[in-house]
């Protein structure tokens, strides 16, 4: 094991932390709020150390093997939420450690749960500080990583092998530091648009920036406490509408569009599937609402589009208390928890890709029962899928339902009503935000006990690098030399 390696890009990446930590010094100075020495403090304790690392790692053996790649994800992850959390504990945002860490890991897995309940009383320092975790941990630190590690001679396929999210990572370039300088490159486009749009649609500029990043990063966390119901205007839901669709879209038929081939997107199996359960769902959740009396076609049609884009990107903007509509309703949103955007997006869950295959796989079999000697193969996109992949895909389900189930078990005897404790855990393994009962659109996490905290940080953190590549450091085998 190069533990060398490990920690040199663990002190690399917190170098990056504390950098970002400037920029919301930046805009507490900007403000002239009290966070200003928090963050000053935070980015500080981040560049020392991060300094230290990387110079007593200085003669390190430059070649990163897929146990020295597994380790560094998972525990960048864990590394960041806890120097993440300094701001929020130092500034008195959020006094409590488990609190601050339970908001940090929410943060950079992208799932977009919190403890706060007075979003507004909060500095602009710290807004800011919230909606820049969501933003980094969306493309991945860890991408970002692999365009600034070859300057140091440090390979990174195997960093994109365990961080990308999807049963089949993409590689735009054969250069792996090109791929992630695209993606980057593509994310940064969608969020300055999405800004500007917003500013323009009658947000501050603050608050526009604010959601374009946790828009993008299918992440979730607001400036507002009534999240996107704060604002009523039509324009600015559907901007986000959109821009929560790319989101949760292929990274790679982004960039194929932006170099001119819109023909992909509509060749493209998985984004054909995608868009047909977003219409399905908002469909039949539209029908329901005007079956309920709901005020207005175009309000319910709205209403119905934003929920079910927001819960199928995992991204969870709410511009209305979905708890409020009937069961049915509720039910059929909570079964969207379980899906997921595409493979390559910033969304979390189970991920389209992996529904279709498993469906096609289930039909083939099927088949198969009838004609034993046939050889019918699964395929996707007109091509045949590896078997390999299809063993990958039953696995991951194997493994995420066994998760929700004993995790659903275990948290009722921290919140012991039934639906809280599974919305809970659907929402922290899904990585999607609100959830149901106590845990609701309307409520937070912050009567959940610390212990219940730290066991919700563990599922954000599985669920954002799809159960495997932590699970794989509990196997024996996997440090036996």
């Amino acid at each position: 094991m190069n533990i060398k390696i490990i920690a040199r890009v663990l002190g690399l990446l917190l170098l990056v932390e504390g950098v970002a930590m400037l920029l919301a010094f930046a805009i507490a100075l900007g403000y002239k709020e009290y966070d200003q020495q928090a963050f000053l403090f935070s980015s500080g304790m981040n560049v020392v150390l991060g300094s230290c690392l990387v110079f007593f790692t200085r003669n390190a053996r430059r070649d990163i093997g897929k146990r020295e790649g597994y380790i560094i994800v998972t525990s960048v992850w864990i590394v960041f939420s806890v120097f993440g959390s300094m701001p929020y504990v130092l500034s008195g945002a959020i006094p409590n450690f488990s609190d601050a860490f339970f908001e940090t890991m929410s943060g950079f897995s992208t799932t977009g749960s919190s403890v706060l309940s007075n979003i507004e009383s909060l500095p602009h320092g710290i807004l800011f500080w919230r909606s820049m975790t969501q933003w980094l941990g969306g493309m991945g630190i860890i991408v970002l990583s692999l365009a600034i590690l070859p300057v140091f001679g440090i390979g990174g396929m195997q960093l994109f092998m365990a961080e990308v999210p999807g049963p089949t990572p993409d590689r735009i370039s054969p250069r792996i530091r090109q791929t992630a300088k695209t993606l980057w490159g593509i994310y940064m486009i969608f969020t300055v648009a999405e800004m500007l749009l917003l500013w323009l649609a009658g947000m501050d500029l603050f608050d526009a920036i604010c959601h374009a990043f946790t828009t993008m990063s299918s992440g979730g966390f607001s400036t507002r406490q009534a999240s996107i119901a704060y604002w009523s205007s039509p324009a600015i839901h559907y901007i986000i509408i959109v821009f929560m669709f790319f989101a949760g879209t292929n990274f790679t038929l982004s960039w194929l569009a932006l170099r001119g081939s819109f023909s992909r997107f509509f060749h493209d199996e998985e984004f054909k599937y995608y868009g047909f359960f977003v219409l399905l769902f908002t469909g039949l959740i539209f029908i329901g609402l005007m079956l309920s009396s709901y005020v207005g076609i175009e309000p319910a049609f709205r209403d119905a589009l934003f929920q079910v884009v927001s819960v199928m990107t995992t991204t969870g903007f709410t511009t209305v208390d979905y708890l409020t509509w009937s069961p049915v309703l509720v039910a059929l949103l909570f079964g969207l928890f379980f899906f997921g955007g595409s493979a390559g997006s910033t969304g979390g869950s189970i991920k389209i890709m992996r529904i279709v295959l498993l469906l096609k796989n289930s039909y083939h079999e099927l088949r198969r029962m009838i004609h034993p000697q046939a050889v019918i193969p699964v395929k996707f996109n007109k091509q045949s899928v590896d078997v390999k992949i299809i063993t990958n895909v039953l696995a991951f389900f194997m493994f995420y339902f066994a998760i929700f189930g004993a995790s659903t078990i275990v948290f009722t005897l921290i919140e012991p009503d039934f639906e809280s404790a599974m919305g809970a855990v659907a929402t922290s393994l899904g990585n999607i935000g609100p959830g149901l009962g106590t845990v609701g659109p309307a409520e937070n996490f912050m009567h959940i006990n610390a212990l219940g905290k730290w066991f919700l940080s563990f599922l954000m953190l599985l669920g954002r690098l799809e159960l495997f590549t932590v699970l794989v450091l509990f196997s024996p085998s996997f440090w036996r030399e």
